[in-house]
């Protein structure tokens, strides 16, 4: 059978966050195919699967079955594969909610965490939940604890929030069979990770580097989307969690199966969202009409607002004291007095009683005639009071 190179290169001397039991079993399953030896454990291909999105009304259920890789090759669905591409454009392509059925047990690192970023951003626009619904361990936790909620089913699992890489060292195998590789390369680092050589102490530096890179990014990961310390992510030591002891550890946020988990999004989408938005009002009637709500609401008026507000109500009373101040002034005969009652700052009551003071001490008739003007014939014939009193006069004599 031929070898198929290319899906070695994803398996070894590469960073995986995948579960080791289904790394041992991939390995079983693709040893032939890349050149492996042949184990008595080997297993046939499975058949062809390819899942689709199923739709609960508004709800897409996205299946992320299978082990996990970056690209689609051609050969997802003959070998059991999910790739983030084809998860990504499924999230993008959902209209309301969106559940997560996943049943994986991790796969590359490479895209994983973009993906989780992806889904993050997801659910500021629509709910997104996951469902470990059996395993959702390893690259598929970190695609779980970037949604808004975890189920677990009671007897799935979660966790395995490790990195792993595998080196595969065929040297003896190589002699063995009558051969002997030579390379020949520049660059010091250019033969790292060879199978037909043991793994040298810098290139097992390098990967276990890169290892713990990666473990960091995931560890960070989980604890920010999650709500935990990173400490505590770190102490779970790539543990698996099941059931119940998931939820107890933060990793999932309640026990439930996939239909439990549509049921309760479905109940979630038909209850009506409250806002902090101003909500429309209704048209106040004409007996009570309020202008300026604001002014008898001071929680709800800016400050700034309140404050112009009472600087403009004092400047109105303050105009209208004057008012009356002058108009009592006058009505009493003396207005050049308003001007002395408002530089001692008087209120109305007080220029009130000033006034009645000052009148009553003042003579009851008050002169207004002009004691340089002198009376003339002429003017007394101008007046029809004396000229009606003459005119009567002349007739009775």
């Amino acid at each position: 059978m031929n070898p198929l190179p290319h899906i070695a290169a994803r398996l070894f001397n590469t960073p995986l966050l995948i579960h080791r039991a289904k790394l041992d079993a991939i390995l079983a399953v693709l040893g032939p195919r890349v050149g492996w030896p042949e184990t008595e454990s080997a297993a046939p291909v499975p058949a062809p699967r390819v899942p689709s999105v199923s739709r609960q009304c508004d709800i897409a259920v996205i299946p992320i079955h299978g082990t996990l890789v970056r690209r689609a090759l051609g050969l997802e669905a003959a070998s059991g594969l999910a790739s983030y591409q084809e998860i990504g454009a499924q999230i993008d392509r959902a209209v309301a909610g969106i559940v997560l059925d996943i049943d994986s047990p991790g796969g590359e690192a490479g895209g994983v965490f973009e993906l989780a970023e992806r889904i993050r951003a997801a659910t500021r626009d629509k709910p997104v939940w996951a469902v470990a619904n059996d395993q959702a361990f390893s690259a598929a936790y970190a695609l779980a604890a970037a949604s808004d909620e975890v189920f677990v089913t009671p007897t799935g699992g979660v966790g395995s929030i490790g990195v792993i890489a595998m080196h595969a060292d065929q040297s003896r195998k190589d002699e063995q069979d009558g051969y002997r590789f030579t390379a020949v390369y520049a660059g010091s680092h250019k033969n790292d990770f060879s199978p037909h050589a043991p793994l040298s102490d810098g290139a097992r530096a390098a990967l276990q580097a890169e290892v713990d890179r990666l473990y960091g990014i995931f560890t960070e990961s989980v604890a920010q989307h999650r709500g935990l310390t990173v400490e505590a992510v770190r102490d779970t030591q790539a543990r698996l969690y099941f059931g119940g002891d998931a939820v107890a550890a933060g990793l999932a946020d309640r026990v439930g199966t996939l239909r439990d988990a549509i049921a309760a999004m479905r109940t979630e989408l038909s209850t009506p969202i409250h806002t902090t938005l101003p909500q429309p009002q209704e048209a106040p009637t004409m007996e009570h009409h309020d202008p300026d709500p604001a002014a008898h609401d001071p929680v709800a008026a800016d400050p700034k607002e309140l404050a112009a507000a009472e600087i403009a109500a004092a400047v109105e009373a303050a105009r209208n004291e004057a008012q009356a101040i002058a108009d009592l002034c006058l009505l009493a005969g003396c207005p050049e007095k308003t001007a002395g009652f408002l530089a001692q700052g008087m209120t109305q009551e007080a220029v009130r009683e000033a006034l009645l003071e000052y009148r009553a001490q003042a003579p009851e008739i008050a002169s207004h005639i002009d004691p340089q003007r002198r009376n003339s014939a002429a003017s007394l014939d101008d007046n029809p009071v004396v000229a009606a009193a003459r005119q009567r006069a002349a007739k009775e004599v």
